[in-house]
């Protein structure tokens, strides 16, 4: 098979790495793809916004499968284009694709299905938040209703930083139309995970489930980000509480999907905050997560080309999905000033040094090459993922790998896997 990746991150890296073991490989092109996948695929200069120009490639390029990555060409209709062009594609219409494309319209889909969620308010004036807030009183979380590269979230503990949060999005605009309305959330507390699931339109196969740390500091403290890091398995989740899950979230949503004539057909990512109630949903995604996908895939014994393309097709019985013993830590190499503002341009080294420590994969996030030099090109730079036979293992080789990449002012957290490897240790 001819396959086109769509995308230039650490996902995508992490499904072409993944892509390239398949035997039914022929043939593995990226658009616009990063110098790490450049290593495995031919890459093509077409900006994931362009879907004009992405259908035309799949086309010239004859691809028998596309795998879109990012939210956003998902959300603006690609996959819809390629179907009108006949060029099968693994994810969501733009229709399905709602279901993270807008908060709002997620939590109608939760509330016919009876899905477990957070009580929620949607709000498009300031008025109407400040009334949301006092209700709650002032223990909340403010949601842009739209896509805002997973930076739209704040989970506030006062009042006052509810308003913060109210004026950020409707007043200063900082998220542009995706923060022009606004969810305002019940906060939950207990642990997050995240359960993903290829869909084939009517059929629901879960992957291994994985936990990734949003905030950007140790102890998860400090602002949110798009994720810091990621570990899978989860060690208070195994496979009954995953099927449940599954029974209880993802199934429901595709059959509520296909009820409204919507077909959900690609990965439905739900991330859930485990309450002492049970599991809730916090948000939906119709993609692989970032960085999600850099612990999951290295632990992925089938093939997954075979899986994404049975998911295309509407038949993904057969498709192998189950996990390797081994487990996976993840960390990410961030840029000097992420996630407010990243400096892009700082040179990198020690990359190739890094992926020789035994079990570990380098993961291009955000880089380039300028004059034949790797550099920073975003703000989440490289994912450093380790596998091992055990979480204190797998962050040992991830941290000593980490150790040797140089880039002028990068931060990463030290605490990644902490939590899993003292759990299992316990066990």
């Amino acid at each position: 098979m001819r396959v086109l990746v769509v995308g230039s991150g650490g996902r995508e890296h992490a499904l072409a790495w993944k892509l390239r073991t398949s035997p039914r490989l022929t043939e593995l092109h990226a658009a616009p793809g990063n110098p790490g996948i450049g290593e495995l695929a031919e890459l093509h200069d077409v900006a994931v916004s362009d879907l004009e120009g992405l259908t035309e490639l799949a086309l010239r390029i004859r691809a028998d499968l596309v795998v879109v990555g990012p939210e956003a060409p998902l959300v603006g209709g690609l996959v819809d284009r390629l179907a009108i062009a006949g060029v099968p594609a693994f994810g969501p219409t733009a229709k399905a694709a709602q279901l993270e494309g807008s908060k709002a319209f997620s939590k109608s889909v939760m509330d016919a299905a009876g899905i477990p969620t957070a009580r929620f308010t949607v709000c498009d004036t300031v008025t109407a938040a400040a009334a949301a807030i006092a209700d709650a009183g002032g223990s909340v979380v403010i949601k842009a209703d739209g896509l805002a590269a997973g930076k739209g979230v704040f989970v506030c503990s006062s009042v006052t930083e509810a308003h913060a949060a109210v004026q950020a999005c409707l007043v200063e605009g900082r998220f542009g139309e995706a923060g022009r309305r606004l969810l305002v959330e019940e906060r939950m507390s207990g642990r997050e995970v995240s359960v993903l699931a290829l869909c084939d339109g009517e059929r629901v196969v879960p992957l291994a489930p994985a936990r990734d740390a949003k905030r950007a500091l140790d102890g998860d403290r400090g602002p949110n980000t798009g994720g810091m890091g990621c570990t899978s398995p989860v060690p208070d989740l195994d496979e009954d509480a995953v099927a449940d899950i599954v029974a209880a979230v993802h199934r429901p949503v595709v059959n509520e999907m296909a009820r409204r004539d919507m077909p959900f057909r690609g990965c439905l990512y739900a991330g859930l905050m485990l309450t002492p109630d049970g599991p809730r949903v916090l948000e939906f995604n119709v993609r692989f997560g970032d960085p999600e996908a850099q612990v999951i895939l290295p632990r992925l014994r089938g093939d997954l080309l075979d899986a994404l393309a049975r998911a295309a097709t509407g038949s993904l019985d057969g498709a192998d999905l189950s996990a390797g013993p081994d487990v996976a830590v993840s960390v990410v190499i961030a840029a000097r000033g992420y996630p407010d503002a990243p400096e892009a341009g700082a040179a990198i080294d020690g990359v190739h040094t890094a992926a020789a420590v035994e079990g570990v994969t380098v993961f291009h996030a955000g880089t380039a090459l300028e004059h034949g030099r790797l550099v920073a090109a975003g703000g989440r730079v490289l994912n450093v993922t380790a596998l091992a036979e055990d979480f204190t293992t797998a962050r040992k080789r991830a941290y000593t790998a980490v150790s040797r990449i140089s880039l002028a002012g990068s931060h990463h957290r030290t605490d990644i896997g902490a939590d899993a490897a003292k759990e299992r240790t316990h066990a």
